[in-house]
Order: structure tokens, then C-alpha cells, then sequence
């Protein structure tokens, strides 16, 4: 077995007051220029409300899935009941449009603020000052992976499934033709 580095946001979801700051630094870090804006709703990471519970819930985006999923678990936290579907991170699932760009409908994935240098911790850590969120970074052991898709590959397949296959070689020929003109 291999060993492979996990990076990590553990949230908690008792400590989370919903500034939104999150959202805010996320969006705004990712944004192009970088912090040229801030539109929570291009951010990795949201913060939901249940008003019935009185609790604050981050959930950042997390792998692809082309499938929704079947379980509707309950989980208990705190003596109080929460449905999967609030814990899920999957960026492209079929039933919500959580973590999608509002431009694009591409899936928005969390990078864990990956840069150039690298960042001690993301963004949204480096900002929650009641540490709802924290970082943390350790080694797990895991079987070789198939290879997984690249960002490149992941937008072209939401793009075909979005506008078809025939639309997207179109379009790709067509810049490639004036490109080289």
C-alpha cells in the first residue's frame, strides 16, 4: 500500500457563530484577479442555517460524483438529528446545484487553497476565529487509485453533459481554427 498526504478541514458545526467570513475570503481568493471580488456564491465553502435546530453548518466542496447518491441517513450531533444531505460535500450532485460556478455551471472544487508559495492552512481556516474550522494535514495508507480526473477533464465532461458532446467538439474546433489564424 502507498501513503498518500490528506489534507483536511475538520468542521465544527457547535463552534460556528455564521459570520459567513468563509464564503467571503473563499470567493475572494479564487477570484480573478485574485480578491477582485467577492461573490459567496463562487465560494467552495458555504455555511447553511437550519432555523428549526439553531445550528450553523460549512460544508466545502468535495469530489465529483456523477450519481446522487441513495442513502439519507440521519446523524445525531449534540442530541439533535441532521440529514446526510447536509453534510455532503459531492460538488456535482444531480439533486442540488450547491457548488457550481452561477457563470459557468462548471463544479467548483475545493483546493484547500492551494498557491504559490503555499499557504500554511486555506483561507477559510486562516479567517474562523471561533475555530469552526480547522486544518489539519496527516498520512493515510491507501491501494493505487485509478487515475483520477483532472480539472481539465472534469469541466469538459460537465460541459458535454450540460451542452453535448457534438456542441463541445464545435466550439473546440472553432477556437482552435481562429487561434491559429
Amino acid at each position: 500500500m502507498a501513503k498518500k498526504k490528506v489534507k483536511v478541514v475538520k468542521i465544527n458545526p457547535e463552534e460556528c457563530t455564521g459570520c459567513l467570513a468563509c464564503e467571503a475570503i473563499c470567493s475572494a481568493f479564487h477570484a480573478t484577479p485574485k480578491y477582485s471580488s467577492v461573490n459567496p456564491a463562487k465560494s467552495r465553502i458555504h455555511v447553511y442555517w437550519d432555523p428549526l435546530r439553531n445550528i450553523y453548518m460549512p460544508v466545502y466542496s468535495g469530489p465529483h460524483v456523477e450519481a446522487e447518491c441513495l442513502g439519507r441517513d440521519k446523524y445525531v450531533i449534540g442530541g439533535k438529528e441532521y440529514d446526510e444531505c447536509l453534510f455532503c460535500r459531492a460538488v456535482a450532485c444531480p439533486s442540488r446545484d450547491l457548488f457550481k460556478d452561477p457563470d459557468s455551471g462548471l463544479p467548483l472544487r475545493c483546493d484547500m487553497c492551494e498557491d504559490e508559495p503555499p499557504l500554511e492552512e486555506p483561507m477559510c481556516v486562516q479567517v474562523c476565529l471561533v475555530d469552526a474550522l480547522t486544518y489539519e494535514e496527516r498520512e493515510e495508507e491507501v491501494e493505487e487509485e485509478e487515475e483520477k480526473l483532472d480539472e481539465l477533464e472534469m469541466g469538459l465532461e460537465a460541459l458535454i453533459e450540460k451542452y453535448g458532446f457534438d456542441k463541445v467538439t464545435d466550439t473546440l474546433a472553432r477556437i482552435s481554427i481562429s487561434k491559429q489564424g
